[in-house]
């Protein structure tokens, strides 16, 4: 009997579809202002949020961060149910990962609270995937390609792309 031979495929290791909120703030009544996503193919997406009426909370050194000014969300931002609803119909059944977990998972809530709606999609923290020795290298390699990107603007989906690269990379070594 002549011996079999099996023929390997070269496996892609897809990344997974990362999440990242930019806010007014951090603390209490901070609330969402940016949401953008990458997916596992590398399309992003990223939209801005208009305050609700009850979001007040405004923190003038995360301003200083993000370069988003309440006006411009007044003025170009979607409101929360129709984010909501995008996020709904863009991400449904998958499992999206946050590298500000504790964060984007609170203001995730804020989002669909105000939008009166629930996520169709299940947010985990990124660290949940890395062993203990890439939790190790994670700022180092994230800071190194920060540097080869140059620079970016610290925004949602930016921030969602150098996750994703970061974690491409770790897995890559």
């Amino acid at each position: 009997m002549p011996p079999t031979v099996t023929l390997e495929r070269p496996t892609t290791q897809l990344m997974p579809t990362v999440l990242d909120i930019e806010a007014s703030g951090l603390g209490r009544n901070s609330y969402p202002i940016e949401v953008g996503y990458v997916l596992p193919d590398g399309h992003a997406y990223c939209t801005l949020i208009q305050p609700e009426q009850e979001w007040t909370h405004w923190d003038d050194q995360a301003a200083a961060l993000h370069r988003i000014t309440r006006d411009l969300l007044e003025e170009r931002g979607l409101r929360a149910r129709e984010v909501a609803t995008l996020l709904n119909t863009r991400l449904a059944g998958q499992t999206v990962y946050s590298d500000g977990w504790a964060n984007d998972f609170t203001w995730l809530g804020v989002l669909y609270e105000a939008a009166g709606l629930s996520p169709r999609f299940k947010l985990e923290n990124l660290r949940s995937l890395l062993s203990d020795e890439e939790a190790d290298q994670w700022h180092v390699v994230k800071s190194q390609i920060a540097s080869e990107r140059g620079t970016q603007r610290h925004r949602a989906s930016s921030d969602a792309r150098l996750i994703q690269l970061t974690l491409q990379r770790i897995r890559a070594h």
